[in-house]
């Protein structure tokens, strides 16, 4: 996905993981701003403005890992999805939880769709290279 005006929203508290997707954009050639929150709750501030800059434009993506301290993955989607004016962001969870149960409660909160980081660095890329082929099919608007 190419598409400048389309900004994305990393939620990711692992500082390593988040030069990974900063690197596998680039590799990609992903040029879509990119903003990042440490957790749930800096996301929230970060969407609503609360005591922080608003994102403007709101993003059309979101990034979501599960595991993070504060507000995990889960209870920052369903503050996401009971908000009127959020609730429309599409949503990828990027995580290593391979439990059923995060699945299903992530698919119950209608993310569009759930991928498990890899470890190795190639096939991160290649992760986000079929995020980045998902978008350009979907031309979300």
């Amino acid at each position: 996905m190419k598409n400048k005006s389309v900004t994305i929203l990393l939620v990711e508290d692992d500082e390593v993981d988040v030069m990974s997707v900063q690197r596998a954009f680039k590799k990609n050639q992903i040029t879509n701003p990119l903003y990042v929150a440490g957790n749930g709750l800096e996301a929230l501030a970060m969407l609503r403005g609360d005591g922080v800059p608003k994102l403007d434009p709101v993003p059309k993506i979101i990034l979501l890992d599960l595991n993070m301290p504060k507000m995990n993955g889960i209870e920052f989607l369903k503050e996401l999805r009971a908000d009127e004016v959020l609730k429309p962001i599409s949503v990828f969870v990027l995580t290593t939880s391979n439990q059923d149960s995060d699945r299903v409660n992530a698919y119950d909160l209608n993310v569009a769709g759930y991928i498990l980081k890899p470890v190795e660095l190639d096939k991160f890329i290649e992760a986000v290279n079929t995020l980045g082929l998902y978008w350009s099919w979907n031309e979300l608007p």
